[in-house]
């Protein structure tokens, strides 16, 4: 193991989106246990600093692995196609148009109904396009196309988010 490892190298992954999450979590549960500064506690400052970068990188790993989203990204970046979010704005038409139709139900919402129907059609449709990443990713080798898509599920992550505090606002 080194710092500077993968997060699949790291996890002793496959570097492939397909994962799961109580594999992930194990893992990461056994990682812990070897790097946890407590268990240097003896052994002085030095062993201490280093064992407290370990389970830093540990957890950063974890936190990008067992999310789908970070992990589609990562895995982006690691195949030479990183998002660059500010950069690269570009959508589909198609999406663009979804998009609008979607701010426009949520801003014409009578009530929590509405606002939670919508919430259902917005997670519908975060399930498909998480399918097509991991079918880009690990059958077609189509890194370019799965970074569209990436980018398109952060912006429904993103819009959840206004989803979630409008029902908040409502009282659910």
């Amino acid at each position: 193991m080194k710092l500077d490892d993968d997060d699949f190298s790291l996890f002793g992954l496959p570097p492939r989106q397909a994962q799961m999450r109580a594999e992930i979590d194990a893992r990461w549960k056994e990682l812990q246990a070897k790097v946890h500064p407590d268990k240097f506690a003896t052994e002085g400052a030095a062993a201490q600093r280093i064992a407290m970068q370990w389970a830093v990188r540990v957890n950063e790993a974890h936190q990008r692995l067992r999310d789908p989203l970070k992990r589609a990204a990562y895995l982006c970046e690691l195949r030479g196609a990183p998002l660059r979010l500010n950069e690269n704005t570009r959508m589909p038409t198609a999406f663009l148009m979804e998009q609008m139709a979607w701010r426009e139900a949520l801003d014409e919402a009578a009530g929590a109904a509405d606002v939670q129907k919508l919430d259902a059609e917005l997670a519908q449709r975060e399930d498909e396009l998480l399918a097509d990443v991991q079918l880009l990713l690990d059958e077609q080798g189509r890194t370019e196309a799965a970074a569209e898509q990436v980018r398109a599920l952060m912006f429904i992550a993103k819009f959840r988010s206004d989803i979630d505090r409008r029902l908040d606002a409502l009282g659910q």
